[in-house]
Order: C-alpha cells, then sequence, then structure tokens
C-alpha cells in the first residue's frame, strides 16, 4: 500500500475540497480506487502507486481553484478528474481567470470546459460562429452571456434572438391566443437564458425600447441587422434555403452565433438540414469559425453525458 500527504493550509479549504457530505473526495476515491483521510491539516491518500499519483494532481488541481476562488461542484470535479486522465490538469488554470458576464443577481458566467472557453474565444475574434455539440453543452446560454457583455459594453446596439418554429414530433397548432403566443413556447429557453442575465424587469425595458428582439427565425425575412449580436439557435431545425435567408441578414458592425445539434434534427422526414449543409459550404472562410463539443463538455447532470455516449454507440452500431 502506497501513501501521500498533502497539507491543507485552512479548514476552509478543507471543507470546500470535500464539499457536501465528502461528496468531491468520493469521486476521486472511486474514480482512482484509492482512500482519501484528511486529520486537521494533512491529508492522506493510500492505493496503488499509480492510482494515488493520479488522485493526488486531482486533488491538487481542485485545491487551486478553490484558492483562485472557484466553488466546487459534481461537474468540475469529474471534468478535473477527465482532464488529470488525459494528462492535461494544468489547462484547467485557463478556465477560473476569465468571466464572461455577470448576471442580475450578481453570479459570474464562466466557461467551465475548455471546449467552452474555445467558443467564447471564438465568438470575440469571428463575425460568424458556427457551434454544433450534443444538449448541455452552454451552446445557447454562453452565446446569450457573451450577447450581453457585447450589449453593455456598447459594441452592439440590439441583441436579436431567434430559432426555427419546428414541432418536436408535437402539433401545437391548436393552442390558444395570437401568433406571438403560438410561437412563445419555441422561444422559451432563449427568454429564460436572458431573464437570468438581465433580469426581468430590465429585459422587458429592452423589448420595449427595441434593444432585444426574441422572435421566430420567419420574421428576419427581408431585414439587414446592423450593430446587432444575432443569434440563430436549433439550427438543425432549418432548412438550406432558411440559412441562407439569416446568414444573409448580417449588416455591419453585426456578430452571428448560430448553435444547434445535428443529432436531433426535428425536420420532417426526407428534409435537409440547413446546419449539416452550411458546416460543409462555409468550411475553411476568413472569419468564420466553427466549433464543435463532445460530450466532455456537458455541464448539466453526469447522466446526460453517459445519454450521449450510448446514443452515439447505438448509431455507430446501426451503421
Amino acid at each position: 500500500m502506497f501513501e501521500q500527504k498533502i497539507n491543507i493550509d485552512r479548514m476552509e479549504q478543507a471543507a470546500a475540497l470535500f464539499g457536501s457530505f465528502d461528496g468531491n473526495m468520493k469521486l476521486v476515491e472511486q474514480e482512482y480506487r484509492v482512500t482519501i483521510v484528511c486529520r486537521g491539516s494533512e491529508m492522506k491518500i493510500s492505493g496503488e502507486p499509480d492510482d494515488v499519483s493520479k488522485a493526488m494532481r486531482a486533488v491538487n488541481s481542485l485545491l487551486s481553484l478553490i484558492n483562485r476562488g472557484e466553488s466546487l461542484s459534481e461537474q468540475n470535479v469529474r471534468y478535473c478528474i477527465s482532464l488529470v486522465n488525459e494528462g492535461s490538469e494544468s489547462k484547467l488554470e485557463a478556465l477560473a481567470a476569465d468571466c464572461i458576464c455577470i448576471t442580475s443577481k450578481g453570479k459570474p458566467v464562466k466557461a467551465k470546459t475548455l471546449g467552452q472557453k474555445r467558443y467564447c474565444a471564438a465568438i470575440q475574434t469571428h463575425t460568424i460562429t458556427l457551434a454544433v455539440g450534443p444538449a448541455g453543452t452552454g451552446k445557447t446560454y454562453l452565446a446569450v452571456a457573451m450577447a450581453v457583455t457585447a450589449f453593455r459594453t456598447q459594441q452592439v446596439n440590439r441583441i436579436v434572438l431567434t430559432r426555427p418554429a419546428v414541432e418536436a414530433g408535437e402539433k401545437l397548432g391548436f393552442l390558444p391566443g395570437d401568433l406571438q403566443q403560438k410561437v412563445d413556447p419555441y422561444l422559451r429557453p432563449l427568454y429564460d437564458a436572458l431573464f437570468d442575465m438581465l433580469g426581468a424587469e430590465t429585459y422587458q425595458k429592452y423589448v420595449e425600447r427595441g434593444n432585444i428582439e426574441v422572435a421566430p427565425l420567419a420574421y428576419m425575412r427581408g431585414r439587414t441587422l446592423d450593430d446587432s449580436f444575432i443569434i440563430l439557435d436549433e439550427a438543425q431545425n432549418t432548412t438550406p434555403e432558411q440559412m441562407k435567408m439569416f446568414l444573409t441578414r448580417l449588416g455591419f458592425g453585426s456578430k452571428m452565433v448560430i448553435t444547434g445539434d445535428i443529432t436531433q434534427i426535428d425536420l420532417p422526414e426526407g428534409r435537409k438540414s440547413g446546419l449539416k449543409d452550411v458546416l460543409h459550404i462555409l468550411r475553411g472562410i476568413d472569419d468564420i469559425a466553427q466549433v464543435r463539443f463532445t460530450e466532455k463538455d456537458v455541464v448539466r447532470h453526469k447522466l446526460v453525458q453517459d445519454i450521449i455516449r450510448a446514443y452515439e454507440k447505438n448509431e455507430e452500431a446501426e451503421r
């Protein structure tokens, strides 16, 4: 049995490191088949030499996050473990540095994975960014955070959020209300992200002034959007014609972010996805970035990662 020791300076560090009911360290123990015991300011990790070495690296990486003021969650503990397994835990330091936006409740919004950091950097440095990846990778939420930051710093005068009104296997035409009330359920995720960033009252004020617009994709035809931050969400449900129409709305001083998951297309059988099309057509054009997320970038429940992997395996088997 091999044993290594880590000295912890303050009790607050130890409390943050172990987490509620020692949940964080239990994840490390399960992953590396080690035993972790803390007595006062001394932590002991015991097990096989290679396992203890990896567990030490994981614990030291988590301590460095705590020292930068980060709070640990199951998601970032698991992500740290995955980076240690790849031998790239040193990259974790970069994630704690940049704050993208502050929400209406004063909470900082930061990239939680290296994929998310690449995504935010691509949005900053390119006029058009195409982001493709599974559910739960923060594509929409981070794009809205970047849009709010650009608006607050007066880089743009308006935020335009849009998505195609395509039913996910359900017919909503019978719903009561006018056209806006019928399409609101499709736009709900965009409203939720904006409410989180701005608060309901501030959001409403900007909508009334015309600084924020949330509308179905069909409303974009015939317009030129200058000095705007434009986000097209659920782009896998656009047709090639709709995608071309949307891209040609780009005006001077504007940015576009197009997000989607090509494994969740809700278009009728036989219809081609505009997102799949555009990834090929616009490849290699300057000032257009393409960012691809994987299941490692999922920041929802761990089971979401497992579900995505299971579906990918099943699709490969069917092919």
